[in-house]
C-alpha cells in the first residue's frame, strides 16, 4: 500500500505517516508482536514517569490502546461511507480519566497486542475504493488510508519517546 498524499490528511497525521515506508500491512503485524514484547520488558519502569505531569509507561500504553480504539473506529466508519462528522478525542481527558495505574504493564501489553491483530482483520479486508474514501475526523478530512498509516506511525513515535525519554 503506497503511503497517502498531503491532500488526504490534516497536517497534524504528518508527525506519524513520515516515519512508515509503503510496507505498512507488515509494520501494523509486526507491532502486534514486537511492540507488547517491547512494552513486557519495562516492568520495572511500568509506574514511572520522566517529569512531573507526563504520562507512565503503563498512562503511555493505556493512551495507545485508546488511541488504537477511537483511529480504528473512525476507519471503520469512514470506509462504511459515513457521512457524519466524526468527534475528536482529548487523550489526556482519557488518560485521566482511565485506571491504567491499576492495570498490570503485561496486560495493557496483551490488550494492545490482542487489539492490534483484530484490527488487522478489518483493515486487511478493505478495497482500494474504501482505503482511498475519506471522511470527516474531528472537523478535518482524513482518508481511510491515511489513518492505516497513522496507526502505525503512531507506534513507532511513542516506542522512540520511550525509548529517548523513559530508559
Amino acid at each position: 500500500m503506497n503511503q497517502p498524499q498531503t491532500p488526504e490528511y490534516p497536517r497534524w497525521a504528518e508527525k506519524y505517516i513520515s516515519l512508515v515506508g509503503d510496507n505498512v500491512i507488515t509494520t501494523l503485524a509486526a507491532q502486534a508482536t514486537d511492540f507488547p514484547n517491547f512494552m513486557r520488558g519495562l516492568q520495572a519502569k511500568a509506574d514511572y514517569a520522566y517529569a512531573p505531569g507526563k504520562w507512565t509507561i503503563k498512562e503511555l500504553l493505556g493512551h495507545m490502546i485508546d488511541t488504537e480504539r477511537v483511529l480504528v473506529y473512525r476507519l471503520m466508519c469512514i470506509a462504511r461511507g459515513e457521512k457524519a462528522s466524526l468527534p475528536g478525542f482529548d487523550e489526556d481527558n482519557y488518560v485521566a480519566h482511565a485506571h491504567f495505574s491499576q492495570s498490570e504493564l503485561a496486560d495493557l501489553a496483551e490488550e494492545f497486542g490482542l487489539l492490534r491483530k483484530a484490527n488487522l482483520f478489518l483493515i486487511k479486508s478493505l478495497n482500494k475504493e474504501e482505503l482511498n474514501r475519506k471522511g470527516v475526523a474531528n472537523d478535518l478530512e482524513i482518508s481511510v488510508r491515511a489513518i492505516v498509516f497513522v496507526l502505525a506511525g503512531h507506534v513507532i513515535h511513542h516506542q522512540k519517546i520511550i525509548e529517548e525519554r523513559y530508559l
